[in-house]
C-alpha cells in the first residue's frame, strides 16, 4: 500500500464537466456497462413470466457490472480521503455486493444461502482470483521469479486461520453432540466468538494502517515513482460525486440482489443444479467480478502487493468482518445465523487455507503455482456440484440402501 499524499488534487476536466460528464465516466465509459440493461430485464422477466432460471441468469449478469462500478466509485472516492480512510472504504464497499446479497438472504431466513455465499466468495478470491492472477503473471513474466512482501502474507494467512478457528469449533461442538444445551450452545459460541472476530478483524485495520503501514510496502520500492505515477492518476469524478454514485450503486445493487435471491430456489429446480452450487460457485464468481479483473492486471503489472491486497484482503474482510457482522445482524434480527457451516464446507476452507498458506510462505510466484490454484478450485466446484446439502442441522448420517439393502440412520 502506497502512502502518498492526495488530499488536494487538481479537478479534472472530466469532473469540470459536471452531471453529463459524470454519467459519461460512470455509466458509459467501461466496456462492462454494456451488462447493464440485464438487470431491468431480469425485473420485467419476474413479472411477465415467473421463470426463475432466466431471472436468476439475468440478475447475476446484470449486479457483474454494478460490482464491478462500485469498486470504481470507491476507487475514485479514495483520491480525496487519503490512503487511511480509503482503506476503510475499500474494506467496506469492495465486498458490498456480497453483504447486500447475505443481508438480504438472511432477512428472507435463508440461513445456508448466506454462509454458502460468503464461504464460496472466500474459496473463489482464495483459489480462482489468486491463481488467475499467479497464472497470467507468471506467462507475462516468465523470464523472471515474481516476488511480494511475505511479511504481509504471513499475517493474512494467520488472520485466516483464526477464521478457520472461529468456523470449526461450532460445528464440531455441534456434530460431536457435545454440546451443554443442544441447539442452543453453538449459537451462543457463534455469536461471543464473532464478537471476537470483528475485534481482531479492528486491531488488523489499526496494525495495517496505523501502526505497522510500513510492513504493507510493496517489496519493489525501486519502482515506486513509476507506479505512483502510473496508477495514481486524477481522479476522474468529483468527491461528491463519487459519494452520489456509491449511493446510487449501493441502492441498485440492493434492488437486484431482491430478485437474485428469490430465484434462487426456482434457478436450482428448472437448472437443475444444487442450491450449494449456486450459493458457493455461480454467487461469488458475480460479486469477484471487480477483484478478478484488477488481480489479474495488477499481476501483469508485476504488482503482486497490490493482487494480494485484492485477492486474499478481500478472502480476510470476509471471513473476519462479514460472516461475524452477519451473524450479529441475524441475532439483532432474531435470525438464528450461527458459524456452523456443516462439516463439509468448514472442511473445505481448512484445506483450502492450509494449501494458500503453503503457497505464500516463499513470497514468490510463477504460473505453475497459478495453475494449482486453479486446479485445486475446479476441484472444490466440482464438489459442491455432487453435494447434496442436509435439510437440517442433523448429527446423524443417512446411509441410502441400494435395491437389496434397508436404510439405516447412522449416529455420528
Amino acid at each position: 500500500m502506497h502512502t502518498f499524499e492526495l488530499s488536494q488534487p487538481p479537478i479534472p476536466k472530466q469532473a469540470r464537466n459536471g452531471l453529463l460528464g459524470s454519467l459519461y465516466v460512470v455509466l458509459f465509459k467501461a466496456k462492462i456497462n454494456l451488462l447493464l440493461p440485464f438487470g431491468p430485464m431480469a425485473i420485467l422477466l419476474h413479472y411477465l413470466t415467473r421463470k426463475h432460471g432466466w431471472v436468476f441468469v439475468l440478475s447475476l449478469i446484470g449486479i457483474t457490472p454494478l460490482a464491478e462500478r462500485l469498486g470504481y466509485a470507491t476507487e475514485q472516492l479514495a483520491h480525496f480521503t487519503g490512503p487511511t480512510v480509503g482503506g476503510l472504504l475499500n474494506a467496506t464497499f469492495g465486498n458490498a455486493t456480497e453483504m447486500i446479497i447475505s443481508i438480504y438472504a438472511l432477512k428472507k431466513g435463508m440461513i445456508r444461502v448466506v454462509q454458502q455465499s460468503l464461504l464460496g466468495s472466500i474459496l473463489s478470491n482464495m483459489l480462482l482470483v489468486l491463481g488467475c492472477a499467479f497464472f497470467a503473471g507468471g506467462i507475462v513474466h516468465y523470464r523472471k521469479v515474481q516476488v511480494f512482501n511475505k511479511a504481509a502474507a504471513v499475517v493474512n494467512s494467520g488472520l485466516l486461520l483464526m477464521a478457520v478457528m472461529g468456523l470449526m469449533f461450532p460445528a464440531v461442538l455441534h456434530f460431536t453432540r457435545s454440546e451443554v444445551q443442544y441447539g442452543k450452545s453453538e449459537i451462543s459460541l457463534s455469536r461471543f466468538s464473532s464478537c471476537i472476530m470483528l475485534i481482531a478483524y479492528a486491531s488488523y485495520l489499526l496494525f495495517q494502517l496505523k501502526s505497522h503501514h510500513s510492513l504493507y510496502n510493496p517489496i519493489n520500492d525501486e519502482g515506486l515513482n513509476e507506479s505512483v505515477s502510473d496508477e495514481d492518476e486524477e481522479p476522474e469524478i468529483s468527491q461528491w460525486e463519487a459519494i452520489i454514485w456509491l449511493a446510487v450503486l449501493t441502492a441498485w445493487v440492493s434492488i437486484l440482489s431482491g430478485y437474485l435471491v428469490d430465484a434462487i430456489q426456482g434457478a436450482s429446480d428448472s437448472m437443475n443444479l444444487p442450491v450449494a452450487f449456486i450459493s458457493v460457485i455461480l454467487l461469488p464468481i458475480v460479486g469477484n467480478a471487480a477483484e478478478h479483473a484488477s488481480a489479474i492486471m495488477f499481476a501483469m503489472k508485476d504488482k503482486l502487493d497490490i493482487t494480494l491486497g485484492v485477492a486474499i484482503g478481500s478472502s480476510t474482510q470476509i471471513s473476519m468482518f462479514v460472516i461475524p457482522f452477519c451473524v450479529v445482524v441475524g441475532w439483532i434480527m432474531g435470525k438464528q445465523m450461527d458459524l456452523n457451516f456443516q462439516l463439509f464446507e468448514t472442511a473445505t476452507l481448512f484445506i483450502t487455507v492450509l494449501v494458500v498458506a503453503f503457497m505464500l510462505q516463499e513470497g514468490t510466484a510463477n504460473y505453475f503455482k497459478g495453475l494449482m490454484l486453479i486446479l485445486c478450485y475446479l476441484i472444490v466446484a466440482a464438489s459442491f456440484f455432487v453435494h447434496i446439502d442436509p435439510s437440517s442441522k442433523s448429527p446423524f448420517l443417512v446411509f441410502f440402501p441400494t435395491s437389496n439393502q434397508r436404510a439405516e440412520i447412522i449416529p455420528i
